[in-house]
């Protein structure tokens, strides 16, 4: 009996896991982040990656995150207490059954398309209503098309953007616009950018369309590219 319940406990596991996922993709998450970040969050391992600041910085991910993480160490600590009193015999399989029939329930009326779209707008109306642009991730303000893209570019001696301003590389067609020049530890902040030489060594913060960031700098993107794989090979 005690085998059984710990089989319909992970039963349970895999359909909260499943509803997560659903909900994380529906705040905006890709599939294949929401799937690992909500297991990383369950199980208490991974959850240090980069992709994690897509939760973190997310009002809404973040409550669904502390509902993970606290169901994640209560569950630990059921099947903990069960493998200890596997030879008794006070389990509630049955009980634990019910609790995975209303899970998977909730899951197969979470995928329905009327329930999904009602869901996003009430996501986007949360954001809109309780949250300041300022508290939402970069993604989620500025990446909003699937054309737009932020992008660092690295500076060398044979860029051909090397000692020319910015103002001469871009026309007034190009959909791009430069946030910041890293200059060691110095940042050049936006207006600015159009006034300076391009120096080796420097970093270009890119923000625009992602066909018109390698259409004007395919070159420098190339070379960067190629002289990071060499200092790579080099360690």
């Amino acid at each position: 009996m005690g085998f059984l319940f710990i089989l319909i406990y992970i039963a349970i596991i895999l359909a909260v896991i499943e509803i997560n996922v659903t909900l994380f993709i529906l705040t905006g998450l890709e599939p294949r982040v929401a799937r690992f970040q909500v297991i990383s969050m369950l199980t208490a391992t991974g959850f240090t990656t980069g992709e994690s600041e897509l939760i973190i910085d997310h009002p809404i991910r973040r409550k669904l995150s502390t509902f993970l993480i606290l169901f994640g160490a209560f569950s630990l600590a059921v099947i903990i207490s069960t493998i200890s009193s596997i030879l008794s015999d006070n389990f509630y399989a049955v009980e634990a059954a019910y609790v995975v029939g209303v899970l998977i329930f909730i899951l197969m009326i979470l995928k329905t398309p009327l329930l999904k779209r009602k869901l996003e707008k009430l996501f986007e109306h949360d954001l809109e209503e309780h949250y300041d642009i300022s508290e939402l991730p970069i993604q989620e303000v500025l990446l909003t098309n699937e054309d737009d893209q932020l992008f660092e570019l690295a500076v060398y001696e044979e860029s051909p953007a090397a000692n020319k301003k910015i103002a001469d590389i871009l026309s007034p067609d190009d959909d791009i616009m430069i946030l910041f020049i890293q200059r060691g530890e110095i940042k050049i902040m936006r207006n600015n950018c159009n006034k300076e030489d391009l120096q080796p060594g420097d970093d270009i913060i890119l923000y625009g369309n992602k066909q018109h960031i390698k259409q004007r700098f395919n070159k420098d993107i190339e070379i960067a590219e190629n002289r990071k794989k060499e200092e790579l090979s080099e360690k």
